[in-house]
């Protein structure tokens, strides 16, 4: 981290402390139903198949496993 970020840091930090714990994630895949849980698979598998090499790389995967992953049916984990 530069300078700026550290002081952005410390002065933000208890407000993005605030609003990390008032954050409530409403459609995580523990609190989906079946079919929602599909429907999740189903979306983020195809937006991996949409991602470049550069962006798979910042997500720390190789496009062969990306592929594997999203052409996965979505009723399988």
């Amino acid at each position: 981290m530069n300078g700026l970020s550290d002081v952005r840091l410390t002065l933000h930090g208890p407000q993005l402390q605030a609003e990390h714990e008032s954050f409530q994630v409403a459609s995580s895949p523990a609190a989906l139903s079946r079919w929602g849980l599909f429907f999740h698979r189903s979306r983020t598998r195809r937006a991996l198949l949409r991602l470049d090499a550069q962006q798979l790389l910042d997500v720390g995967l190789s496009p062969e496993l990306a592929r594997r992953e999203g052409c996965k049916p979505f009723w399988r984990s």
